[in-house]
């Protein structure tokens, strides 16, 4: 496992709620970033961002490391939950309010 693989661990295993993206939540650098962070946000959930974008090794790596080709990822404790294309989905027919819920992060 590389040096980055283990900072991306960390990441994921000390934050409820982490989504790897290009730019930042408060500036996203594209449409499909800024997609998942305005979902996160209507729903009041506070998350870790990454800029996947300031560090090339970290780019590839997240890639890897979910063997998921696009950003952005989302994790919510410790597990993926997929893309801008799946959260977006899930947000619109209710499963992202539910796993929130049972992860206990929203409330009922």
């Amino acid at each position: 496992m590389t040096d980055t693989h283990k900072q991306i661990e960390e990441i994921i295993k000390n934050n409820e709620v982490v989504l790897f993206l290009k730019g930042t939540a408060d500036t996203p650098m594209c449409g499909f970033s800024s997609t998942v962070v305005q979902i996160l946000n209507q729903l009041k959930i506070p998350f870790k961002d990454v800029n996947i974008m300031i560090d090339p090794f970290l780019r590839q790596a997240i890639k890897d490391y979910t063997n998921w080709p696009t950003i952005p990822q989302l994790y919510i404790k410790g597990e993926f939950v997929g893309g801008c294309d799946i959260v977006r989905e899930m947000y619109q027919n209710g499963e992202l309010q539910a796993l929130l819920k049972q992860k206990q992060l929203l409330s009922a």
